[in-house]
């Protein structure tokens, strides 16, 4: 059996890459940790990895149960009988995760079919009726809601990228951190680069490598 580890850009479309990690790996690799790119670990990774998913999860994840559920879905799909009815028989009430941070067991995602499951809604979306507003996120909320194993929250510290354009920054939730996401619409990189960063923007920026000295011309070479 191998495992392996993987972060991928948060960037679209590569925002959907993450859909199909099962068939991008091989299938000797079991496991996957799944980190986006706008986030710094502040504790043992390791600790994450070694999450255990329980007899049947395939997918784990700090959830948010106190997020309103009901917004990230259009009107069209709520007023729907059998696009709504799909929460209806999950192991337990549906809650917000953020997708940015997921532990994988491969395995029993090729086991369940889940890629054909999210193109699914993807294709609903596309072809039938606008039932959500986000890109990548909903798919994953209508396949795993409900069915996810939760992880601390420790573990994904998101919402730290606030808003550019409306000059909004957030502080950290409460509680202990291990992992810190800048999720949202702002990016620390681009406030740092308008000289205008949020108080938490420093904390990136020792590990901005385009904004370290030399670190860009080293970069470049490196993939010439």
């Amino acid at each position: 059996m191998r495992v392996l580890a993987v972060a991928l850009l948060a960037a679209a479309p590569l925002n959907y890459a993450r859909i199909y990690l099962a068939d991008l790996l091989p299938r000797s690799v079991s496991r996957v940790l799944y980190l986006d790119s706008d986030l710094l670990v502040v504790d043992d990774v390791a600790r994450l990895w070694a999450t255990d998913l329980g007899p049947d999860a395939a997918l784990a994840a700090p959830e948010y149960c106190h997020a309103n559920f009901t917004s990230y879905f259009t009107d069209a799909f709520w007023s729907h009988p059998e696009y709504s009815s799909i929460f209806t028989n999950r192991g337990r009430a549906p809650c917000y995760f953020n997708t940015g941070v997921m532990v994988i067991d491969l395995d029993r995602w090729r086991a369940g079919g889940y890629t054909v499951k999210l193109e699914y809604w993807m294709e609903v979306q596309k072809q039938e009726a606008r039932i959500y507003e986000l890109g990548s996120l909903p798919p994953f909320l209508l396949v795993f809601a409900g069915e996810v194993k939760a992880v601390e929250h420790r573990w994904n510290q998101h919402g730290l990228g606030g808003d550019n354009v409306a000059g909004q920054c957030r502080e950290l939730h409460p509680g202990p951190v291990s992992l810190l996401h800048w999720s949202g619409k702002g990016k620390p990189w681009l406030r740092l680069d308008a000289g205008r960063p949020c108080p938490l923007d420093a904390l990136w920026a020792p590990y901005d490598l385009l904004r370290r000295r030399g670190a860009r011309d080293d970069l470049l070479a490196a993939v010439a």
